[in-house]
Formats: structure tokens, C-alpha cells, sequence
């Protein structure tokens, strides 16, 4: 739940801060200090202004049937491969399941309202990582409501570096892909305790499906600031089309290959 004194200072509502999706005036600064927990009470039931961009039906159809097929090949061929995984994080972290979920904000509802979903992940940082993100904030690397650090002491020792650096950690979301909750392509689904924060134009990229990887992973990945994300986020929702995915299917795979810009 919220904390007394920020309820307090957002006049005893959660949902006050927020109108039409934004910020109100003067509460752009608490937003900042909110926790993924209080950012999710906020969201809850918060319209954002913005509706889904639900047209191109057939463009969205096809996509669909790509991502049940892809999404099922791939989790049969890295079953085997994911358990060795898996076990590997378990001996190097004792008693964290080598799997694990966190809230994160999808597609916006038809209503226009705001729509979380959990995604998975291969363990790449130790528990309690979350607790620890309050004393690590002065440390952030990244602009904008991201929080990047190379060397992150939260990482697992001697395997969250290589997970994280080629993305293994995600691979786990194509367990979201074949739900629905996301596409093999598109933006990357963004923490609540980010979105509280998003302008107008940062939740334009909530109005498609969020996806795997995109042309941000394709690009310069947490090397780049936080509005050259969301350029080349809404160039891709501007651009998308069957060929452009595909492009970015293979752009991304070769990234994660690579391992270059992630940490």
C-alpha cells in the first residue's frame, strides 16, 4: 500500500494523482519516489487518456498466429536446455527459484485504462533485488524513469552477468507470448513505478502489445537514453508491419548472440 505520508501529500487518494493518465501539477516529484507496490495501487483502475491502437486487423491477426507458433516451437526446443538453466541459477543462488515473476504494464484496456500483467523471468539477480533498489537509486546510470548500473551487485554471481548480457533472462516471457500478454516484437513492457512517470507521448507506446524484443533491443539497448527509446518505439508502432517484424525477430536474436549494450 501506499505510505501514510505520500497518501497524505496526494490528498488521501492513491488514484488523485493521476488525471487523464498524467501527473497532477506538483506531483511529478512524489511519482519519482514511489515503489513498484504504490505505483501499482495508482495504476489500478487509472485511465491513462489514451485508447489501444486495435486497428489493422489482419496485420494483428497474422501477428497473433506467428506468436502461438513461434512462441510453442521455441519453448519446445529450450525446454531441456531451460532445466539446466534453471538448475545452474538454483546452485549459484540457494533457495530462489530459478524463475520469477514481476508486475508490468501491458497494452492499455479498450477503456483506456491501465492493464498489468506478470512476466517471467530467468533469475539473473539474487531475492531479494527489489529491497535493495532503494539504496541503490543515487547509483542509477540511466536517464528518465529507467534504472540501469553496470556491475549491479544485485547479480548473481557467476552467471546473472551472462544471463543478463545476452538476454537469456527473457526467454522465460515466451511464456507470456503464447498467453497474450505480449508479442515477440514491440516495446518492451515497462515497470509501473516508470509509467506513473510517462508523459503523453511515453504512453503512446502502451497502445500496442508490448513484445520480447524490438528495434530498441535491435539498437544500442541500455546504452541508449530514455527518449531514444521511446523514438524508436513510436517509429515502430508508426512502421509496423509483418516484414518489419520479422526483420526485428532476427535483429533480435542476433543482438542477444552478440550480447553488446545490456547490463
Amino acid at each position: 500500500m501506499i505510505s501514510e505520508g505520500i497518501a497524505c501529500a496526494l490528498n488521501d487518494s492513491a488514484q488523485g494523482v493521476l488525471v487523464d493518465g498524467v501527473p497532477k501539477a506538483g506531483a511529478d516529484v512524489l511519482t519519482e519516489a514511489l515503489t513498484n507496490g504504490e505505483a501499482t495501487e495508482i495504476l489500478r483502475g487509472a485511465n491513462s487518456g489514451l485508447k489501444p491502437d486495435l486497428s489493422r486487423r489482419g496485420y494483428r491477426f497474422v501477428k497473433r498466429v506467428f506468436d502461438i507458433v513461434a512462441s510453442s516451437a521455441a519453448i519446445a526446443v529450450l525446454l531441456v536446455p531451460g532445466v539446466i538453466l534453471s538448475i545452474v541459477i538454483y546452485v549459484r543462488s540457494p533457495g530462489a527459484s530459478p524463475l520469477y515473476s514481476q508486475l508490468r504494464v501491458g497494452r492499455l484496456r479498450k477503456d483506456g485504462t491501465y492493464k498489468l500483467f506478470r512476466m517471467w523471468k530467468f533469475r539473473s539477480m539474487v531475492p531479494n533485488a527489489d529491497e535493495m533498489l532503494a539504496d541503490l537509486r543515487d547509483r542509477n546510470e540511466a536517464d528518465g524513469p529507467l534504472f540501469k548500473i553496470k556491475d549491479d551487485p544485485r547479480i548473481v554471481p557467476g552467471i546473472g552477468a551472462f544471463i543478463r548480457r545476452h538476454s537469456i533472462d527473457e526467454l522465460a516471457q515466451l511464456l507470456n507470448v503464447l498467453t497474450g500478454d505480449m508479442s515477440l516484437i514491440g516495446p518492451r513492457p515497462a515497470l509501473p513505478a516508470e509509467v506513473v512517470q510517462y508523459d503523453e507521448r511515453a504512453r503512446r507506446r502502451l497502445t500496442v502489445k508490448p513484445g520480447c524484443g524490438g528495434a530498441w533491443q535491435v539498437g544500442s539497448r541500455s546504452d541508449s537514453t530514455f527518449e531514444e527509446m521511446i523514438d524508436l518505439d513510436l517509429d515502430y508502432t508508426d512502421r509496423a508491419s509483418v516484414a518489419h517484424d520479422l526483420k526485428l525477430v532476427f535483429g533480435t536474436v542476433l543482438t542477444m548472440i552478440r550480447g553488446g549494450g545490456a547490463y
